[in-house]
């Protein structure tokens, strides 16, 4: 009995299939991608998985993000596999960080990997500052290469020079650990690589693994795309306009509501994004400038002075921390913005200036000008009709006669002065 358990046994084990988790990061590194890797490896770890594979193609991010995704590969107890894929794709910047900090580092023929130095809206960052960050990003880059045991000059280059090399580069210079053409090949190639973890050491087997993908849930989607400072920019200038038209047309109700939410959303996207207050106190008080320009006559300075607060807020409102970091609001996007709202205050502008051109049309002063019918005869005094309201009229041409047409010329003591119409 003893031994035949023991066969029972052995061939369950032998039947046990295994299973690898993948997950997709595909755009910039932010909060949401964060949260996407960290439940991937925690999902792995439930899951009894031999490894969580992360499909990479990602142009940078933030910098903060960075450190939370590779704190946690660090301390994964399940090993992470970083797969630049499929070909085409790009670890950049941030990507860099995600890529080395793998304990596999694999990438796809036709890749590449490198830092990515953008130049901010805000131009050239304070020399000093920028060194820090620089240091920093360095120190940081050094320490993930020499616990995975790769090229360590090559990374701090790869921050302090910007170098990027493909994908067979990156095999010769010891920063990626193979090149696969696929998620089977790649499973085949680490097949029985040994890997160091926080909870010791694992053999990966992989080989004929079953793949579990993962994708994002609905809340890593919204606030993915809410961490894009584009949208977060929109939807701030939306909810600014929204309240303003509510408080200038009280009960609309409309406008209210959209802004609210739009203003509520977008102070929770800008509080994921690193906000410079002072380009947020710029575009609020280009608004205010606008505003003014409506009831006040300065002969279009105010609007000047919007104009010029409005794009400035717009580009110091995303204060990036580091020159590695590719977050910002697209300069097309902006654009369109201050087009679009100098447009509409242009002609808010012209509207007012306009209505206060024309001849009133309400009141008694409205009523000069009209035609009236006499429904009495005028020996100069009697009654006529206007508007379908009955006025006391007086006639300036003498006596006329019942059911004539006549004009109103003028208004004393709320009795109608009238001609005869010609």
């Amino acid at each position: 009995m003893s031994l035949g358990s023991v066969s029972v046994s052995q061939t369950e084990e032998n039947t046990i299939v295994k299973r690898v988790v993948m997950i997709s990061v595909d755009g910039s590194i932010n909060p949401s991608s964060a949260e996407y890797i960290n439940s991937g490896i925690k999902h792995g770890c439930e899951k009894n998985a031999e490894c969580l594979i992360i499909k990479l193609n990602t142009p940078g991010g933030l910098l903060k993000s960075t450190r939370i995704i590779v704190t946690d590969i660090l301390e994964s107890e399940i090993p992470v596999v970083v797969f630049v894929y499929p070909g085409g794709s790009q670890a950049a910047s941030a990507g860099v960080f995600i890529t080395l900090a793998g304990h596999v580092a694999a990438m796809a023929p036709g890749t590449n990997i490198g830092a990515a130095h953008p130049v901010s809206l805000q131009g050239e960052q304070d020399s000093i500052m920028n060194e820090k960050a620089t240091n920093d990003a360095a120190a940081f880059i050094r320490t993930i290469s020499e616990k995975r045991a790769r090229n360590i000059q090559w990374a701090e280059d790869a921050v302090r020079k910007s170098l990027s090399i493909t994908e067979t580069e990156a095999l010769k210079e010891r920063v990626i650990d193979t090149i696969a053409i696929s998620v089977q090949d790649l499973l085949g190639k680490i097949h029985g690589k040994e890997i160091s973890l926080s909870i010791g050491k694992k053999v990966l087997d992989t080989k004929n693994a079953e793949v579990i993908n993962i994708e994002m849930d609905f809340k890593q989607k919204i606030l993915g795309m809410l961490s894009d400072p584009n949208i977060a920019y929109i939807l701030f200038m939306i909810g600014l306009y929204g309240i303003m038209f509510e408080l200038y047309n009280p009960g609309a109700i409309f406008p209210g509501v959209i802004g609210g939410i739009c203003l509520i959303t977008a102070f929770y996207a800008l509080h994921t994004l690193p906000v410079n207050y002072a380009g947020l106190a710029l575009i609020i008080f280009a608004v205010i400038l606008f505003i003014a320009e409506i009831k006040v006559v300065s002969h279009g300075l105010l609007s000047i002075g919007g104009v010029i607060s409005l794009i400035l807020g717009s580009i110091m409102l995303i204060d990036t921390e580091s020159t590695l970091e590719v977050i910002k609001i697209s300069w097309q996007v902006i654009l369109v913005i201050v087009i679009l709202t100098t447009a509409f205050f242009i002609f808010a502008i012209a509207f007012g200036i306009k209505a206060q051109s024309l001849n009133p049309t309400t009141g008694i002063e409205g009523i000069i000008g009209e035609i009236g019918e006499t429904i009495s005869n005028l020996e100069p005094e009697g009654q006529i009709r206007v508007h379908g309201e009955l006025w006391n009229a007086e006639s300036l041409d003498g006596s006329i006669s019942k059911g004539t047409k006549v004009k109103v010329t003028q208004v004393s003591n709320l009795k109608l002065m009238v001609r005869k119409t010609t």
